[in-house]
């Protein structure tokens, strides 16, 4: 079971989460603008995928 995403750092958003949710249809993803506000819970069955001001994933995206 994958649990991050390292190969997605830099990749357009859409494309990282049609692959997350194809690796782990069982997870919820969000993708979080720079500057958003976060609740710090970890949540184990969700992924926020971290997208800098060009829509590119900024931060490996992981569970949690």
């Amino acid at each position: 079971m994958k649990w991050w995403w390292p190969e997605l750092l830099r990749t357009p958003a859409t494309a990282a989460v049609m692959k997350i949710q194809q690796d782990r249809p069982d997870v919820a993803v969000e993708v979080l603008p720079p500057g958003a506000p976060l609740m710090p819970e970890l949540n184990l069955e969700r992924v926020r995928v971290f997208i800098d001001a060009a829509g590119l994933v900024a931060q490996i995206p992981m569970c949690g």
